[in-house]
């Protein structure tokens, strides 16, 4: 029996990895947040694997506030960075395969175009430069690794675009949102599903895969679905980035292009607007 061990299992990730955990027969998982492991902390994770064997190691821990990690960049790079490096060292030490979990925050956006696992990352700020960090101490520290870059996750669990706009609709009249960034929602139940395909087709190919659900849009796009999907009937008003301001600068485009690990794992993938729906269906 394989033993699966998963950190930032309160994530949304995390979360849904638990909830279809079941798909894999002969399997035990154990799920780890921030209080059961300190993934920073590599005298604790060196004590975890010395007691235990685990056979996977599915690293969806990470800071994930884009805007405040412009003003907390210790503790971005503490999570995001050297906790991945820790990780990757362990594993590859233990002979434990690993699945880091990326971001489309690696890019500048400024590539028209979907991106592919071999186009430059150029981040464009600290959330974006600590995950990249992150892949580069996996990469070095466990060349056998893969590294899966995903984007705009969502899930029915944890806080999240879908649910924030579900909210706000319910409260005023009209939204403002953004409509010249233009990527990909993922549903994290997808992603959790793919990768538990993953390893179970017991086809481990290391390296960086792009994956998020098939499609295109912009923020105004995805949040016009989520409203309709939900029957709800707030007006929502498209703008541009520099009218709404942040802390952190978003990539204007980060469509990812998944023919590699469509290809490689040979796991299909679905479309955006079909996942948001079930999705919602649950928040109902």
């Amino acid at each position: 029996m394989s033993k699966i061990l998963i950190t930032g299992s309160h994530g949304q990730l995390g979360t849904e990895l638990n909830f279809v955990s079941s798909m894999l027969e002969n399997c035990s998982f154990v799920f780890a947040g921030r209080d059961d492991l300190d993934i920073t902390d590599e005298a604790e994770v060196r004590k975890l694997f010395s007691s235990e064997k685990f056979d996977v190691l599915i690293n969806a821990a990470a800071y994930t506030a884009v805007d405040k990690a412009e003003s907390d960049v210790e503790n971005a790079f503490r999570v995001n960075g050297k906790a991945a490096g820790i990780l990757a060292q362990v594993t590859r030490e233990n002979n434990c395969r690993l699945i880091h979990l990326s971001t489309d925050f690696v890019f500048d956006g400024t590539l028209a175009q979907p991106l592919t696992e071999d186009d430059t990352p150029n981040p464009l700020g600290v959330y974006g430069a600590s995950k990249l960090e992150g892949e580069e101490l996996v990469l070095a520290r466990n060349p056998e690794a893969i590294i899966c870059r995903t984007s705009w996750v969502y899930s029915s669990f944890g806080n999240n675009f879908v649910k924030t706009i579900l909210r706000l609709c319910r409260e005023r009249e009209s939204l403002n949102i953004v409509s010249d960034q233009v990527g990909t929602p993922t549903y994290a139940r997808d992603l959790a599903a793919a990768i538990l395909q993953l390893i179970k087709g017991d086809q481990w190919h290391s390296g960086i895969y792009h994956y998020s659900n098939e499609g295109v849009a912009s923020w105004y796009d995805f949040a016009i679905a989520i409203r309709d999907l939900a029957g709800l009937s707030t007006t929502i008003l498209p703008i541009e980035t520099h009218q709404y301001p942040t802390p952190a600068v978003r990539p204007k485009y980060s469509v990812l292009n998944k023919k590699k690990f469509k290809n490689t794992f040979g796991i299909a993938i679905p479309y955006w607007r079909e996942s948001l729906e079930k999705c919602i269906e649950l928040l109902k």
